[in-house]
């Protein structure tokens, strides 16, 4: 299927195309990586009348360190993440994750300011931005602000960047190789139907679990059993990872029933906390 007639506009900076979506309003869609606005379009889910293209802005794509923490640009591919010796070196947990995003294709095109937008609630980054307590910029018409990885998944599809704002930036801490990624992902999409990532450090233990509820969550109970404990032993985090889905409402489809996910939260933060700890 075709998508509706749409105007397309290549702005050169973000300043231009943050008028551009002041100018369009609801009527304009951002254009990353592709991989969610052009599927929709082509059903017809979505009928923006200007696709405003930010992928080619040349500013937007960088790893770098900048004050103790990895600045990462909204427009890096999931394939740049997952070579970045920087982030390997430096904080591993997000190439990690970006090796077990879609495939080499989607790899190479897809964006990480566009995944984390489009807030998809089976994505694997939100699950590490959680955990290692990110920071992202957003730049409107208002200017520029910082929300908070705790802050930033709204609802399902639902981020908390405004319409007409644009994500220039992510920024992650440096932290030890004590951390991991482990999903059950559906076949077919590679999505997740639960996905636990940690981080392991001086300030406790971070459990950040995506493809479970409609936002991906920071795992509340688990750190909380796990704060100030000096020895995490085989029973202990059997015990507290039982609480990666408390008071959580999980999602339920044709792919996974919500007890199942559920029960897929709790192995897969035992195992990832577990696999963490053998990188010590």
């Amino acid at each position: 299927m075709f998508p509706a007639h749409f105007d397309y506009v290549r702005p050169a900076t973000v300043e231009e195309a943050v008028k551009l979506l002041a100018k369009h309003g609801d009527d304009a869609k951002l254009l990353t990586g592709g991989h969610s606005l052009i599927p929709a379009m082509k059903l017809r889910l979505a009928r923006p009348q200007v696709v405003v293209d930010i992928g080619r802005i040349a500013n937007l794509s960088y790893i770098r360190e900048t004050g103790g923490a990895i600045a990462i640009g909204a427009m890096t591919t999931h394939a740049d993440i997952e070579a970045s010796k920087t982030l390997r070196d430096k904080s591993p947990l997000l190439a990690e994750t970006a090796s077990h995003i879609g495939d080499a294709q989607v790899r190479n095109k897809g964006t990480i300011g566009g995944s984390l937008v489009h807030a998809d609630p089976a994505a694997d980054y939100p699950a590490s931005i959680l955990a290692l307590d990110a920071e992202i910029d957003v730049v409107g018409p208002r200017g520029k602000r910082t929300i908070k990885a705790v802050d930033f998944f709204v609802d399902l599809l639902q981020s908390a960047v405004a319409a007409d704002e644009i994500v220039t930036e992510i920024r992650v801490p440096a932290t030890a190789k004590t951390v991991a990624y482990v999903k059950t992902e559906q076949k077919a999409s590679g999505f997740a139907l639960a996905g636990a990532a940690v981080v392991i450090g001086p300030g406790g233990v971070r459990v950040g679990i995506t493809g479970v509820a409609a936002t991906a969550y920071r795992a509340a109970g688990v750190e909380k059993a796990l704060a100030g404990q000096t020895s995490l032993t085989p029973d202990l985090i059997a015990r507290a990872s039982a609480q990666a889905a408390a008071g959580v409402d999980a999602l339920g489809d044709i792919h996974a029933s919500p007890e199942f996910r559920a029960h897929l939260a709790q192995v897969n933060t035992r195992r990832a906390i577990e696999k963490a700890l053998t990188r010590a």
